[in-house]
């Protein structure tokens, strides 16, 4: 396997680190052999590049398996200079699906117990323009008075996004797929995302297949979170959803992401880059560390990789050891552990 480190900015030098070494250690005990590549972005890449998403950056990204990224502190970024941008590694490398999931630990307080659910979010459509358009934006103001805004769904984007839903599915106890949408009110957009996902189910016939509405499932997953499993669901949509399931758990400290294309795959967690507290060694590397662990479960899925996926196995178990024991816990787990000893302890716990 081939894969990038692009540390990103602020925490994400102290935990994308700590990502590495755990993927290392379990890489090393599954024979897993991985060829890595430090990458520069963010600032660091402006530093060196002039540009946030270097040149150099995007053309070894097409060579690699996948990679890990730090979260990117854009929101601190110069504004009005092209050179200072969200690096567009998404659309650049079309990666369609955002895995997101929800997963309550005994040890650590949350509103809800025993959640165990797997969000997909498409990526490359909805009203997000920065992601759908090469030219101009479908939202604009013809006078002071009116806004009008655009959404966009293909079949393409639908159909692959619930192929990948439906895929992980298989690989868990449940095996149930839940589409969220709005079908009955948003007849052609949300209907043709509810076709795609209804065609592609026919296609997995062991795997359990139902519907909610939008507005529904967002009461369920704070009233009865427990029932889910698989959620597939739109761009906008998923957006919402995601972070609900991060609040049902214990927040964004507890929420991995890994966006997936159609050969390459990208390890990044939901959280900010939280300038506030960079430095410290107080970051919880959860998130990033179960981000690297998604990021192998899925190369092992998509290559057929036995070693891959033992790997991520191996971390799954190791991180749920470190978190149940609650001896090597950072601050905003309840611990005293730095971002370093936390990482220390779930890689020797492999």
């Amino acid at each position: 396997m081939k894969l990038g480190i692009l540390p990103g900015d602020d925490i994400g030098f102290e935990v994308v680190p700590e990502a590495v070494k755990v993927m290392k250690a379990a890489a090393a005990h599954s024979g897993l052999a991985i060829e890595w590549h430090q990458l520069p972005i963010g600032k660091a890449g402006h530093d060196e590049h002039g540009k946030t998403f270097p040149e150099v950056t995007e053309k070894a990204l097409h060579g690699l398996d996948g990679w890990i990224m730090g979260p990117i502190g854009h929101n601190a970024y110069p504004r009005g200079d092209a050179t200072w941008v969200m690096p567009p590694v998404r659309k650049r490398f079309d990666l369609f699906a955002a895995l997101r999931p929800s997963l309550s630990h005994a040890t650590i307080p949350s509103i809800h117990k025993n959640v165990d659910i797997a969000f997909f979010r498409e990526l490359t459509e909805g009203m997000l323009y920065s992601e759908t358009v090469v030219a101009g934006a479908p939202e604009f103001r013809p006078n002071d008075d009116i806004t009008i805004g655009m959404r966009v769904i293909t079949r393409k984007g639908s159909n692959r996004v619930a192929r990948e839903a439906f895929e992980l599915a298989r690989t868990r106890p449940r095996k149930k797929v839940t589409a969220a949408h709005k079908e009955p009110v948003y007849r052609l957009a949300c209907g043709m995302f509810a076709e795609e996902c209804r065609k592609v189910a026919k296609e997995y016939p062991d795997v359990a297949f139902d519907e909610m509405m939008i507005d529904s499932i967002a009461m369920k997953l704070v009233t009865d979170p427990q029932r889910f499993d698989v959620v597939v669901t739109t761009n906008q949509f998923g957006d919402i959803l995601t972070d609900i399931g991060a609040g049902l758990v214990g927040g964004l400290g507890l929420a991995p992401g890994l966006c997936v294309g159609e050969k390459q795959a990208m390890a990044q967690a939901t959280h900010g880059s939280a300038p506030d507290i960079y430095g410290q060694n107080i970051a919880n590397p959860y998130a990033m560390i179960m981000s690297g662990q998604m990021l192998l479960a899925w190369l092992g899925r998509k290559h057929k990789e036995p070693k891959a996926s033992a790997a991520a196995e191996r971390i799954q178990a190791a991180v749920t050891k470190v978190i149940a024991e609650a001896k090597h816990l950072t601050r905003d787990l309840g611990g005293k552990a730095s971002t370093q000893e936390m990482g220390d302890a779930i890689a020797a716990a492999l």
